[in-house]
């Protein structure tokens, strides 16, 4: 198998029978659900990795698809990958005005505070908590805060753990923030300060996955932002079981805004801060 640049990127016309393929394996591996109506979003990125592996036709690479490293790739060619600094903010501010100060009531100085951002896709929401706790919650250094970012997407998580983003991905960031933390590259693009990107630890993970989201740990607080929005009942399901597992009793779940745990678990007590609505394991 070639990972070579391919030569052209026309859309592979996929029968009914391949799309079908293609969304049972998507769905198989992430809790994605796809199907005839993202049909151009399918056929691009499987022409995409059809000349990426030399596959002959689109058969030959659906038989590749499941196996070993490629499984990989298309996971990582389809999974959604759109964030940006200080996203959602107000979440944020929730997470220093009211979260932590509750959570940290009963912790002495320097016990150990665990954050997941899940997904984390290219760092953007990870660091996003780093800076903001670093910049709004003056007992950020009286405690010891772990920040964790994972994602499904390998590739993804490697460029999280690089650091660099582009003038788009830092649009929203404070002047003053912007100039603090990150370094001027070429091309507009920034690098976040080696300090800063060592306090996050980045891992792959699968929010469907019981063992692989166990094998994080235990948090005090999960921002699982704008996902359980491309998963089927049943994939919400269990993404909301091994969330509920994962957070420590009295720990904290930040949703996206679209998003609720309304039809899919009862496990969870919804709370009503200042900031935002957020849910809390009793």
């Amino acid at each position: 198998m070639t990972d070579t640049a391919p030569a052209a990127r026309a859309p592979a016309i996929l029968s009914a029978d391949d799309l079908e393929r293609v969304s049972r394996l998507i769905y198989r591996h992430t809790g994605m659900t796809f199907g005839e109506s993202k049909r151009y979003y399918i056929e691009r990125r499987i022409a995409d990795r059809i000349a990426r592996t030399g596959a002959r036709d689109v058969r030959a690479y659906l038989a590749l698809a499941d196996t070993g490293a490629e499984a990989e790739q298309i996971v990582n060619a389809f999974t959604v990958n759109e964030t940006y600094f200080y996203r959602e903010e107000h979440q944020l501010a929730a997470l220093s005005n009211a979260i932590l100060p509750e959570i940290v009531r009963q912790r002495r100085p320097g016990d150990l505070v665990r954050i997941w951002s899940m997904p984390c896709s290219t760092g953007e929401e990870p660091y996003s908590i780093a800076l903001w706790l670093l910049e709004n919650w003056p007992l950020v250094d009286a405690y010891n805060i772990e920040i964790v970012g994972s994602d499904i997407d390998t590739a993804a998580v490697a460029r999280a753990a690089a650091g660099r983003f582009n003038a788009r991905s830092l649009a929203r960031l404070p002047d003053a923030v912007r100039e603090a933390y990150f370094e001027p590259e070429q091309r507009h693009s920034r690098k976040i300060i080696d300090d800063l990107r060592e306090s996050v630890h980045f891992t792959a993970a699968n929010l469907v996955d019981p063992a692989s989201v166990a094998a994080q740990g235990k948090f005090d607080v999960v921002l699982c932002r704008n996902l359980l929005i491309y998963f089927d009942d049943a994939s919400r399901a269990a993404a909301a079981a091994n969330l509920y597992d994962c957070l420590n009793p009295g720990g904290y779940l930040c949703l996206g805004h679209s998003e609720s745990m309304a039809r899919i678990s009862d496990r969870f007590t919804l709370v009503r801060l200042d900031d935002a609505i957020v849910y809390r394991k009793p």
